[in-house]
């Protein structure tokens, strides 16, 4: 008999894609095992238990099985901690939320636990919440980033410790400067 090992931990939902007509393939970040990536079946349909649950910065509490093959997970339940509200958001403050999130799934690998990186994301979601977008705000991310990686260099731009590390940085960047820089 084969047993499932049914995971727990608390998660922040960093990326979303369709998959079929009926279902997501929803990216975590976690607190327990870095990033994960699930499949929530049947969650696009009217009636589905994760109606309203799977928005992208919403924290919450995760249940997966894990796949024994894959790195594609089966996301049983999500329990809202903290939901985001993004309509209620400035642009540029949802920009430098989804480039945050960005970062962190250029910088995370699946299986690894990150909770300092799951903690500075969860306060940069909170701080956006309740203050403008600022150029102030994007590079404490950075900084933060890069010394809790252990890449930094003094000599060197947060920015560019990132580039050297990850092989490239998120192309939203440049857009996003022009804007907070207005």
């Amino acid at each position: 008999m084969r047993q499932t090992r049914v995971e727990h931990t608390p998660a922040i939902l960093i990326r979303r894609r369709a998959w079929g007509d009926t279902s997501w393939i929803v990216t975590w970040l976690t607190l327990g095992q870095g990033k994960v990536t699930t499949m929530a079946r049947g969650a696009r349909r009217p009636a589905s238990p994760f109606s309203g649950k799977l928005d992208l910065f919403y924290i919450g509490e995760i249940s997966f099985v894990a796949s024994r093959k894959s790195s594609l997970h089966a996301l049983r339940e999500v329990h809202i901690l903290e939901p985001f509200d993004a309509a209620r958001l400035p642009g540029a403050n949802l920009f430098l939320c989804s480039y945050f999130a960005e970062l962190a799934d250029l910088v995370t690998e699946p299986g690894s636990p990150v909770t300092g990186i799951f903690d500075l994301l969860t306060r940069a979601l909170t701080h956006l919440k309740a203050a403008p977008a600022s150029l102030r705000a994007l590079e404490f991310f950075e900084q933060e980033l890069v010394r809790m990686m252990g890449i930094n260099d003094a000599a060197a731009h947060p920015l560019s410790a990132l580039e050297a590390h990850c092989g490239r940085i998120p192309k939203s960047r440049t857009a996003l400067l022009r804007q907070l820089k207005t």
